[in-house]
């Protein structure tokens, strides 16, 4: 593979990724600059759209499953904060994370109870199980194409929704002054409980076009969880395009260091650095540092930019 293809190729699956991690992550920073949650249990609604699709598509097929998962997850999460959250947020927000951090433990447990502790066969539809394109000499699969589309389907929708439509607008002022939303004559609990319901149905349509691509198993929540807090974070918190931007980022640098195995000291030579006196540390290869180049970025932010990349700043 020549270098021109490894970039383009690993460019194309970082923007697939990343584009995933904004479905998933968008509901949050909705629910974060609304209701000031941070949501534990948002990646257990991710975890029970992947299962709900499962489930449909053994029954039905896929796509009634990529229609109606995403309903149940918003109708569950609207459940969740008109009877749970909503009774919580009168004690504080430590009662509001505590009882989100609790729930997600509960739905993974009904997930052990229902689907076993096993992964599902949650299985690519056979009209997406294809190539798309070829690059170079690397076939790029329909169902990631599939992924994409839906996911900058679901990215202008949303901002059409919040800047162009009546409800968008209700949205938007009640994210920032709900008093005088209310005084106009609009049910503000009302809104939040839509917005949670809307946030948690982005979730679990993010289960349902990754749940097959990736593995359906009762941990992929809490593989999920932590990176999509770290894109919340290297965002800015509240900040939808911030979000957008961060889960591009994430979503790259994970897929190229996963694919590059130079070793740093390889890396470190190539400023004048040597590592000869660490051997242990000059073998470690970018691959094998992967997994926490996202909490390294996520620490240099806090660090240097607190508020995210394009967070507002507090007064």
């Amino acid at each position: 593979m020549s270098n021109l293809e490894f970039i383009l190729v690993t460019l194309l699956n970082g923007v697939t990724y990343g584009l995933l991690l904004f479905m998933l992550s968008s509901g949050l920073t909705l629910i974060f600059s609304m209701m000031g949650v941070l949501n534990f249990a948002h990646a257990s609604f991710y975890m029970l759209g992947a299962y709900f699709a499962y489930q449909i598509s053994t029954w039905v097929g896929f796509w009634p499953g990529l229609l109606v998962a995403p309903l149940l997850v918003g109708a569950i999460g609207a459940l969740v904060e008109r009877y749970g959250l909503r009774a919580a947020h009168r004690y504080g927000h430590v009662a509001e994370l505590l009882f989100t951090f609790g729930l997600a433990f509960f739905m993974e447990e009904i997930v052990h109870l229902i689907w076993g502790r096993n992964s599902v066969d949650y299985r690519i539809p056979d009209e997406l199980d294809g190539t798309l394109f070829t690059l170079f000499s690397t076939d790029f699969p329909i169902y990631k194409g599939f992924m994409m589309g839906i996911s900058v389907a679901m990215l202008v929708a949303l901002y059409v929704m919040l800047t162009r439509t009546r409800v968008g607008l209700i949205i938007q002022a009640a994210l920032t002054k709900p008093d005088m939303v209310e005084a106009l004559g609009h049910n503000v609990p009302r809104i939040f409980m839509l917005v949670f319901g809307g946030g948690s149905a982005l979730a679990g349509l993010a289960g349902v076009i990754g749940g097959n691509a990736f593995v359906t198993e009762p941990g992929m929540a809490a593989a999920v969880g932590s990176i999509v807090f770290v894109v919340v974070v290297v965002g800015g918190l509240g900040s939808l395009g911030g979000a957008f931007v961060a889960s591009i980022l994430l979503g790259c640098i994970q897929t190229f260091s996963i694919a590059m195995t130079v070793s740093l000291s390889d890396i470190f030579a190539l400023v004048g650095i040597s590592l000869d006196k660490t051997p242990s540390i000059s073998r470690l290869t970018i691959t094998q540092l992967a997994p926490i180049l996202p909490y390294l970025l996520m620490v240099a932010i806090l660090i240097f930019r607190p508020r995210g990349l394009m967070g507002a700043r507090e007064s």
